[in-house]
């Protein structure tokens, strides 16, 4: 069955300039699929044309009527004075209407009940419990607790949280609401890691259809059963996830450009012929005749585009002499906001070359220690950079001191530089034409990111810190990104929730939980391996401590066994607990680091062979 069904869908903001030309497609009952595309290409504009928010010029759309339609936007509205329990309930409106007219019905029938209102009061009762009204606050608290949206958060008003608290907050709305069909437009900006794999998780068991809008690669690979590009206002179809998606987009442009090479060697060929017996068929015309022939056949030969290659920034980092060892250190540095402490005793060494990723919940204070790395928040403690350290910093949250700027004059009068420089450097980041005179309060997120760094790129730096480097930034321009960072052999520090992002640059990893930063000597697949084995050893060892009552049934010597079995445990795990001790000690020595962490490893899987031994001695 057929969810939505798109035939020659035509829109165009400036007459002659289609968004969408004629673009086709068909999404069946249940699939996955995940939109892409360069920003600006009119994604977002599809998806407000799916919903009825937005008029098309051309073409058929169709979405199933029987189906409930629910859409996720990147910029959510609601009501003034609306709390986030508010945006929550409004998931369930029609069924707190049913809830408030049967408390009126419950409040009258106190003094006495009439055969008309049980019988409506018994109707409502059922539409309750068949909608899921009994199980409301139950399916609230659920969802809350696996985007992590803690009760404090409930109370405050929806207009004063974040960016990334309020997409939560409105995405949790959306799972409340049991739509059939799933529009997600950038569901992951602003989710922090334990958020977006909760979410894919969900994804993968909705029963329902989704639509997915996304810059995050590792969110399509687990996500999308197939994939459509818009480009140029068509789509393209591919049928897989993102890895099948590169591949394939990378064969098909070495057939096309092939094809089109073979073509213009034989035209090339054919014309050359061509001339040739023209010049001999002046007093021949029968050559002349094959000439003509040949020039017909030419004319029909099926004429292959050449592939274009998309627009791309050339740029690098400017860089500067790196000497001595140490980039920075921080000793025993601490923050805390009132009663509130984000990290304490914090002690890290980095060098040069190094490249960590600062990981952690969203609201754990990362960009808060970036802040105080760089001086911009006071903190306990003391940071200290090496004598030749240059950094250069790249926040989550752009900033310009005169808007009202356009990015030529921002060019002018922040670098100081010639008109001639600031075009050069604004072209190498696709800002050209009458782009360069936009007002620079008027770009995107995106576009705004992009200006940033080709501010920073100028920039003689060796050490490089980045916070949410790919936020707002499409696929190509994250790729962009990443060519440069690749070049870049200097230091390298970065918050970030995009797991591509990470798993391709990061050597090491900080995690900032719980008031302190633990430090992994290592990459992003190793990281998530330790966090997992420790993730599955806690409740193993928790659930399956054991009892010193003495096994019903059992000999001696197998009471006995259990009881040195037991002593054995209670040993290997305060072994376990002063290996997390000497780790916390050693966090800035990564040979010993290393060392006391594939012992505890070790120790850790000792301590499963006794638990497995324990149960079958109880047995």
């Amino acid at each position: 069955m057929v969810d939505i069904q798109v035939k020659n869908l035509t829109k165009f903001f400036v007459i002659g300039e289609n968004l969408l030309d004629n673009l086709s497609f068909e999404i069946q009952e249940g699939e996955r699929v995940a939109i892409l595309g360069r920003n600006g290409c009119g994604k977002t504009t599809l998806f407000n044309i799916l919903t009825g928010q937005m008029e098309y010029d051309g073409g058929e759309v169709y979405v199933n009527p029987n189906k409930r339609l629910g859409l996720i936007s990147q910029i959510p509205k609601f009501p003034e004075g609306y709390t986030v329990e508010d945006v929550l309930r409004s998931a369930y409106a029609s069924l707190l209407k049913v809830k408030a007219r049967m408390e009126q019905l419950e409040a009258a029938m106190t003094v006495g009940a009439t055969a008309e209102q049980l019988r409506e009061y018994d109707n409502l009762s059922n539409r309750f419990q068949s909608g899921g009204g009994y199980a409301m606050d139950v399916e609230v608290d659920k969802i809350c607790n696996g985007l992590g949206i803690p009760a404090e958060q409930r109370v405050q008003e929806f207009a004063s949280l974040s960016g990334g608290e309020k997409t939560r907050a409105n995405l949790a709305r959306l799972l409340l609401e049991k739509t059939d069909i799933l529009l997600l437009d950038e569901p992951t900006n602003h989710l922090d890691l334990n958020s977006v794999e909760w979410l894919e998780g969900y994804i993968q068991s909705f029963k329902g259809t989704v639509l997915a809008i996304s810059h995050d690669r590792y969110f399509i690979d687990q996500i999308a059963q197939r994939v459509i590009e818009i480009v140029d206002g068509h789509a393209e179809f591919y049928s897989g996830n993102y890895s099948f998606y590169m591949d394939e987009k990378q064969a098909r442009f070495d057939l096309q450009l092939k094809q089109y090479e073979q073509e213009q060697a034989k035209l090339k060929q054919l014309g050359y012929t061509v001339e040739r017996m023209k010049g001999w068929g002046i007093n021949n015309r029968t050559l002349y005749r094959r000439a003509m022939s040949i020039q017909h056949r030419m004319d029909r030969i099926r004429k292959t585009e050449r592939p274009k290659t998309e627009r791309t920034m050339k740029a690098s980092f400017g860089e500067k002499d790196f000497s001595g060892d140490v980039v920075f250190k921080m000793k025993n540095v601490s923050k805390s906001f009132g009663d509130r402490t984000l990290f304490s005793d914090v002690n890290l060494l980095v060098e040069g070359g190094e490249r960590i990723a600062l990981l952690g919940d969203n609201g754990t204070g990362k960009s808060t220690f970036i802040k105080c790395l760089l001086g911009e928040e006071d903190c306990q403690g003391k940071i200290q950079f090496g004598p030749t350290v240059k950094w250069g910093y790249l926040p989550q949250i752009i900033h310009f001191d005169h808007p009202e700027r356009s990015l030529y004059d921002t060019m002018l009068y922040e670098k100081n530089c010639t008109p001639q420089v600031a075009r050069d450097r604004l072209g190498a980041f696709l800002f050209q034409g009458e782009d360069v005179f936009k007002t620079v309060g008027n770009l995107s997120g995106g576009e705004q990111s992009r200006l940033r760094l080709c501010m920073l790129m100028d920039e003689k730096i060796n050490l490089l810190i980045l916070d949410e480097p790919t936020n707002h930034l499409d696929i190509a321009s994250r790729e962009w990104v990443e060519a440069a960072i690749e070049e870049f052999e200097g230091a390298l520090l970065f918050v970030s929730h995009d797991r591509y992002f990470i798993e391709k640059f990061a050597e090491r990893i900080w995690l900032l939980e719980d008031g302190h930063i633990r430090d992994f000597p290592c990459g992003y697949q190793k990281y998530r391996s330790i966090m997992e084995h420790e993730a599955a050893a806690k409740p193993v060892v928790n659930a399956s401590k054991p009892k010193k009552e003495r096994p019903k049934g059992g000999t001696k010597d197998s009471e006995k066994l259990v009881r040195r079995l037991e002593r054995e445990i209670e040993k290997q795990e305060q072994a376990i607990a002063d290996l997390d001790g000497k780790i916390e000690a050693a966090s800035a020595d990564y040979q010993e680091l290393t060392r006391l962490l594939g012992e505890k490893e070790a120790a850790e899987a000792s301590l499963m062979d006794l638990m497995e031994q324990w149960e079958q001695a109880q047995e």
